[in-house]
């Protein structure tokens, strides 16, 4: 797999995927697992998604 993920991108999909799990966890919701997706890939640093679909939120590399 390769990195498709930029700095911002990452620590939003941790966040979100946290605070997702810890309301399954509090009883909100089962659906609410879903967060181990975007925390997954949050902490892989890539994105099956992102590559299907060609897009990466990397910032450009300096030559």
């Amino acid at each position: 797999m390769t990195n498709n993920m930029g700095g911002i991108d990452k620590t939003l999909r941790i966040a979100i995927g946290i605070a997702l799990i810890l309301g399954a966890l509090l009883g909100y919701g089962t659906w609410m697992w879903i967060g181990v997706v975007p925390l997954v890939t949050g902490l892989l640093n890539s994105c099956p998604l992102y590559s299907v679909l060609g897009i990466s939120t990397c910032p450009a590399k300096k030559r």
